[in-house]
């Protein structure tokens, strides 16, 4: 009697411990549902806007010449200082004129036995062999002068303002830096980078308007001079050479401006301000598109804002993809997504 109740309970422990046993692995599994980020998405759509661009740019001066003679040696004079407004042609640097001097002697020598030899030639009195090593060396020693004329007395190629100096009179040359900077300032230019988005609407020609914080409320006309026909494989961007009056010389090489630029009516890719996302310690924006399920993470440039929609520009994003717009700020690329409706959002925290 007693064995019999003594194996009844061992046999009751024994299931005892296998039911608790059941239950901790059914506990440890968690379900493929729970392991899902429930986010809300809408569907991209492109929409006509009155699109006015607006992007930063530094003004330069129209022309600028460095004042940098191919030949080194002493400087005699600089006939003009920082500030000195030049007419094109004006003398700016006289350099040492003793290689000049010797070089026009040694072709005023040849231009005579040039001469001689002209003459015999035409008598039959001279080698062709011997009148072409003359001839030779004329030719030389004229290109020569020519090139120590423009090397020795430099001039203005266009008028303009000395905006920088380097040397001083008596000073030796050496090349490294010019010894004088002339710009000018009465007409500038600018480079702007524009996203490739807007390469089809931008022509030669097309009027744009500057703006400076140094003039509050003043805009200043220019004109599109060039598109540069490639576009930068790194930044997505093109360039355009903006042409600026600038009779008053109100604005100045150097200055930061802003550029905007009339697109007209466009179809664009406009999001909810909010679903963007930026990168701590960065410029870097971003948003999560629903791949497939998935998590995408793209970077994009921001353009113009309309209340609370913002305009994207990304070459990985169309119309038809799916965006995240609530829930965004805790994924990570590659997270995988349930979707819920959008009045489910306020469950989405």
């Amino acid at each position: 009697m007693n064995k019999f109740i003594y194996i009844t309970a061992l046999a009751a422990i024994a299931t005892g411990l296998a039911s608790c046993g059941g239950n901790k692995v059914y506990q440890g599994n968690v379900s493929e549902k729970d392991s899902l980020e429930r986010v809300e998405v809408i569907t991209i759509h492109k929409e006509k806007i009155a699109h006015t661009l607006t992007l930063p740019t530094t003004l330069q001066g129209y022309e600028t010449m460095n004042v940098a003679p191919s030949l080194t040696g002493k400087i005699e004079t600089i006939q003009v200082d920082v500030g000195y407004r030049v007419q094109k042609g004006q003398m700016l640097v006289t350099m040492d004129q003793n290689q000049l001097n010797t070089t026009r002697l040694a072709f005023t020598n040849l231009k005579i036995e040039m001469e001689r030899m002209d003459a015999l030639q035409k008598t039959g009195s001279v080698s062709q062999q011997a009148y072409d090593q003359v001839k030779l060396q004329y030719d030389q020693t004229k290109e020569s002068l020519a090139f120590l004329e423009r090397n020795t007395f430099v001039k203005a190629d266009f008028s303009g303002v000395i905006s920088a100096k380097n040397y001083e009179n008596g000073e030796l040359y050496n090349g490294q830096q010019p010894v004088l900077v002339l710009t000018k300032i009465d007409l500038l230019k600018a480079l702007v980078n524009i996203p490739e988005t807007y390469f089809p609407l931008l022509k030669a020609g097309q009027q744009v308007y500057l703006e400076s914080d140094i003039y509050p409320g003043q805009s200043f006309a220019a004109v599109i001079e060039m598109v540069y026909p490639t576009i930068d494989a790194t930044t997505h961007t093109f360039q355009i050479r903006l042409k600026i009056p600038n009779a008053k010389e109100l604005l100045r090489p150097g200055m930061f401006a802003r550029t905007t630029l009339e697109m007209g009516e466009i179809e664009s890719l406009l999001i909810p301000y909010l679903a963007v996302l930026k990168l701590q310690g960065s410029n870097e924006r971003y948003v999560f598109i629903n791949d497939n399920g998935t998590a995408k993470r793209i970077v994009v440039t921001l353009g113009q804002r309309f209340d609370d929609k913002i305009e994207i520009i990304s070459n990985q994003i169309k119309e038809g993809d799916q965006l995240v717009v609530a829930g965004q700020s805790r994924l990570i690329a590659g997270a995988k997504l349930a979707t819920v409706n959008k009045q489910d959002t306020a469950k989405i925290k």
